[in-house]
């Protein structure tokens, strides 16, 4: 069974900075993401059947503190299924964050989970698909985009089936851990 284990980032459609996005990018058939905004810590391609992750993450999440990130540019890349990804990008990444996730990963792994995908923090806002237009034109687009910073606390997870339920869900402690400068 595919699985995630997501953060989820308060972040709204209706944002100005996201309507300011989606209008640069008129006439660009992008597919905009209108809710959910996460950043994905762990995308598990095969979950063994029978193991209750619960433990595992609870070991790890119970005593975690929210990361407070500073998202403070826009990015694209593209991925494997022939689509570019435009995404809310930040350009300090909280070492605890990553320690964190990696921890996850190892434990994850340990207990027989399949794990393909390196962790990239970002937060899916759009997807292109790569014949309507290329990866460098949506680059040339974002680079265009003055974007101001938002910093945002970071404390509902949820683990879930790919596409599907909630499996388990917690919040992580709100403290002042900061990647702002």
């Amino acid at each position: 069974m595919k699985t995630y284990l997501e953060i989820k980032v308060p972040i709204k459609y209706d944002d100005p900075w996201f309507k300011e996005l989606r209008s640069r990018f008129a006439g660009i058939p992008v597919r905009w993401q209108k809710d959910y905004y996460h950043i994905t810590m762990a995308f598990i391609n095969n979950t063994p059947k029978g193991i209750d992750m619960r433990p595992l993450l609870e070991k790890h999440l119970a005593t975690a503190q929210a990361p407070v990130i500073t998202f403070d540019r826009l990015d694209a890349f593209s991925i494997k299924s022939g689509r570019h990804i435009i995404h809310l990008a930040t350009s300090h990444v909280l070492e605890s964050f990553l320690l964190l996730t990696e921890a996850i990963y190892s434990d994850m792994k340990d207990v027989g989970c399949v794990i393909l995908s390196d962790f990239m923090l970002h937060v899916t806002l759009g997807r292109v698909r790569s014949y309507d237009v290329e990866l460098t034109d949506i680059k040339k687009v974002l680079k265009n985009i003055t974007m101001s910073p938002i910093t945002l606390t970071l404390t509902d997870v949820d683990y879930r089936e790919f596409r599907g339920r909630t499996l388990f869900e917690t919040q992580l402690k709100d403290t002042f851990l900061t990647n702002s400068l």
